[in-house]
């Protein structure tokens, strides 16, 4: 992990802006802002909410769009929505700091806490992470072996729970296969459905978030060990009385309106402290193993 860690503290600022991010429309309190009058910069008061593309830029939009705006609103600030094409390029922007908040998977926390500076405020309640593998309802595959030889689609090296996880168990069975990164979950469901892979990586948030269609002609054949969900993390350089304001409107806006959460495919929130990540760490995985990327062209938001 070491290793890892320096690697990405040595990425380069100097990007070129070659490669689109895809980001969704501001969601903003906008009387909140209004009434905030010539006393503050504009920038002082926008945030950007990085999510892990886990799924569509419109969908994760329509997902978290809702949850970001009441949060801007109870902070009186603007809070911005944004995404990236894939997830390599949402792992180059939290090697940048570019998110003030982000939603990460527990992989991104553990290297990113310390390579950039993200303290975890929150993560999903009563949840543990289990990767999963999937093939369609009608497959022959009925166990990891029956994988043996095959290609295997993932949404990204990077990925924990739906690619590191599953490719870690599958390789400690001695199972050999052709991994094929296809850039999200969604992804993944669909090219298994149409029968361009015989398998795939998932979690049981973005099989559930998809159509009911979709999710009736897949099937899980397996599910990993669990561990510590996704982080909801802040830059360390934020002053902390707005970090804890941050993290106590998340757990009270779980608490006040939980359609918010379930929009997002969570029961609610609870708070985080960084050891929490520690069965994570205990991996102790390396670059080959992750496949975080560190480099590439990328522009970030910075609000």
């Amino acid at each position: 992990m070491a290793s890892l860690v320096s690697k990405i503290c040595s990425f380069s600022a100097g990007i070129s802006v070659s490669a689109l991010l895809l980001s969704a429309p501001t969601f903003a309190a906008d009387q909140q802002h209004a009434a905030l009058g010539d006393a503050a910069t504009t920038d002082a008061r926008i945030l950007t909410f990085g999510i892990v593309p886990q799924q569509s830029a419109s969908r994760l939009a329509r997902m978290w769009g809702p949850l970001i705006e009441r949060l801007g609103s109870d902070l009186g600030m603007t809070v911005q929505f944004r995404t990236t094409k894939d997830i390599p390029t949402f792992e180059a922007c939290l090697a940048r700091g570019a998110y003030d908040l982000a939603y990460m998977n527990p992989v991104h926390y553990t290297i990113f806490s310390d390579a950039t500076g993200y303290q975890a405020l929150a993560h999903q309640s009563e949840k543990r992470l289990r990767g999963l593998i999937v093939v369609r309802k009608d497959s022959p595959i009925q166990s990891l072996e029956d994988l043996q030889g095959t290609k295997v689609a993932f949404p990204s090296p990077g990925a924990f729970g739906a690619s590191v996880v599953p490719r870690a168990e599958m390789r400690g069975r001695g199972i050999d296969f052709d991994p094929q990164y296809v850039k999200s979950h969604d992804s993944v469901y669909r090219a298994i459905i149409a029968g361009l892979m015989p398998a795939g990586g998932g979690v049981l948030r973005t099989l559930n978030a998809i159509s009911d269609e979709m999710r009736s002609q897949l099937r899980v054949v397996y599910q990993t060990e669990g561990y510590t969900p996704h982080a909801i993390a802040v830059r360390t350089d934020l002053p902390d009385d707005l970090r804890v304001e941050i993290q106590n409107l998340l757990i009270r806006i779980s608490d006040e309106a939980p359609e918010l959460t379930k929009s997002v495919g969570m029961k609610g929130f609870e708070t985080a402290s960084h050891e929490q990540w520690d069965d994570v760490r205990r991996l102790e995985l390396d670059a080959s193993e992750t496949g975080i990327s560190t480099e590439g062209d990328v522009r970030c938001p910075s609000g």
